[in-house]
């Protein structure tokens, strides 16, 4: 007796809806999209830590967390939540849309910034902040207008906090005297200084002007990105 030839079951015994099914190269990129692999690896490098440490902490081998890092294998929910409770994450955060890659758009209105006059009893400088704007918080840009020594008075350079991180100063006007290891430079409009924020230095204005600086903070310690560092021009608006 001749053999039949297989034969694909009909379409609603796959779906007894009727209805189309989910188109499976539909579900694996949106998969793709989430980029599961990349957050992990960014939540590990964040807190400097290897893959045998993780597996150590997750229970999962090295070798699959790599996969994972790579995109080859995709993570169980099981597997994602040892993972998100290690990192003190809720399973959204791999969902979420990444503020990295957003296509941010944000105005702050001259009017809706507060001067910060910063110094007591006479203040040294007065610190607009815009890291209102900022989605994260290792990113701190601020408007400070360093203010200078009137007849009889005397105001003490600032000192920044040093912490883990660098610092970019884009001097607006008037002239900007910053003093690192005894030695003073002095900056003009539209001079722009990168420094790293573990450099003792100071700042003040030099003559009888205001020196206005655009100041923008970058923490590179993964604890300092949550919270501003004390001391430093953009935490003092904030």
């Amino acid at each position: 007796m001749a053999k039949l030839a297989p034969t694909s079951p009909p379409e609603d015994a796959l779906n007894p809806s009727g209805y189309s099914s989910v188109d499976p190269a539909a579900a694996e990129g949106m998969l793709a999209e989430a980029h599961l692999g990349e957050r992990i690896k960014k939540l590990r490098l964040k807190r400097s830590m290897g893959l045998v440490e993780m597996g150590r902490k997750t229970g999962l081998s090295a070798s699959f967390l790599s996969q994972l890092e790579t995109g080859r294998v995709i993570p169980t929910l099981r597997n994602l939540a040892r993972i998100a409770l290690v990192f003190e994450k809720d399973l959204s955060h791999f969902f979420s849309g990444d503020p990295g890659a957003q296509r941010i758009f944000r105005i702050q209105r001259r009017k809706d910034r507060v001067r910060l006059p910063v110094g007591v009893p006479n203040p040294d400088y007065i610190a607009e902040s815009f890291g209102i704007l900022i989605p994260e918080g290792g990113l701190r840009p601020c408007m400070a207008e360093f203010l200078p020594s009137k007849a009889g008075q005397t105001r003490e350079p600032f000192q920044p906090r040093l912490y883990p991180g660098t610092e970019m100063v884009y001097v607006l006007s008037g002239t900007l005297e910053v003093e690192r290891k005894g030695e003073p430079h002095q900056l003009q409009a539209r001079d722009v200084l990168y420094v790293s924020a573990e450099t003792l230095r100071t700042y003040r204005a030099a003559g009888d002007q205001p020196a206005q600086a655009l100041i923008i903070s970058v923490d590179t310690d993964t604890e300092t990105r949550r919270a501003p560092a004390r001391g430093s021009l953009a935490s003092s608006a904030a």
